[in-house]
């Protein structure tokens, strides 16, 4: 398969993704990676970020990571390690579109299911909001299993249903931005701030922990903005380094306002583990951040 071109290395991971059922974990991610970076995987003796990734995926299993990625049991987690004030409301949650009373929820909210990285509607007045469109989503959402396409086995078990949250809102003249902690054996080492969002794109910043910027890109556009030092920042640094302890690599995520700060999500594996890093030797440098030599193994 040498010499594939996009195109065709396209048609055959949409193929894999629909086949791959078949294959049981290590050889689907082998075809993957293969398929993604014109190498071979591995798993003996793994150097790089992307690598590492995939041996995560097959090896450091702990139950209680589940309940880490799994939308609404987060909350709770989350408000018992740093306080119920950065973490976003919640309005409730459901099994099914039809059991929700939108009666008992405000004007603004925001519908989206406990298991999907994707799929957030939201509501900024109920008066105009489609909702059909909404049960029409939502029931494809609740079908879905997000551990299928690149094996990310923690989203397997997570039980799919509905939460309504709060409508995270800025002042006027505003970005909201996504700070996104990227944590090594306890210590966050360097951040991607996500701003410029238009629809389903976005800028993409990288900085160490010292706010200087780093000549890394990966997947999207690079962004005007550049970071100065202030006391939220250092607030958020601090709640990383709390939410990430007694874990080998975990990705932090906060939306920030400008006036607040709400925990957003955890990701166990950037983009999966299968994206490419320009230049290519921040692929090695995150790599070597993770230290295998320090996990038990969990299957």
């Amino acid at each position: 398969m040498i010499g594939l071109n996009k195109k065709m290395k396209n048609k055959l991971t949409r193929i894999l993704h629909r086949h791959g059922h078949r294959l049981n974990d290590e050889w689907y991610l082998r075809i993957l990676y293969f398929l993604k970076f014109d190498r071979q995987l591995h798993l003996k003796s793994p150097k790089t970020y992307n690598e590492k990734c995939q041996w995560l995926k097959l090896n450091y299993r702990k139950k209680e990571l589940i309940s880490l990625v799994d939308k609404y049991e987060v909350k709770n987690i989350v408000a018992q390690r740093i306080g119920g004030e950065f973490v976003v409301k919640n309005y409730g949650v459901w099994d099914t579109f039809d059991e929700i009373d939108f009666d008992q929820l405000p004007q603004k909210f925001v519908l989206k299911t406990t298991h999907d990285s994707s799929g957030a509607l939201i509501c900024r007045n109920k008066a105009d909001f489609d909702f059909d469109k909404a049960r029409t989503v939502l029931h494809k959402n609740l079908s879905k299993n997000a551990y299928w396409p690149v094996r990310e086995w923690t989203y397997k078990y997570i039980k799919p249903r509905i939460i309504a949250d709060e409508l995270i809102e800025v002042p006027p003249g505003k970005d909201l931005l996504d700070f996104k902690f990227f944590c090594f054996h306890g210590e966050p080492k360097i951040f991607l701030v996500e701003s410029e969002r238009v629809g389903k794109t976005v800028a993409d910043n990288f900085f160490d922990t010292e706010l200087n910027p780093l000549d890394l890109v990966q997947g999207s556009r690079r962004g005007e903005i550049l970071m100065e030092d202030s006391e939220d920042y250092r607030t958020m640094l601090t709640l990383a380094k709390k939410l990430c302890q007694d874990l080998p690599h975990i990705r932090v995520d906060f939306f920030y306002t400008g006036e607040k700060i709400y925990f957003a999500e955890f990701t166990f594996y950037q983009h999966a583990g299968i994206s490419k890093f320009y230049p290519e030797k921040w692929d090695e440098i995150l790599g070597s951040w993770i230290d295998l030599s320090k996990i038990d193994k969990t299957r």
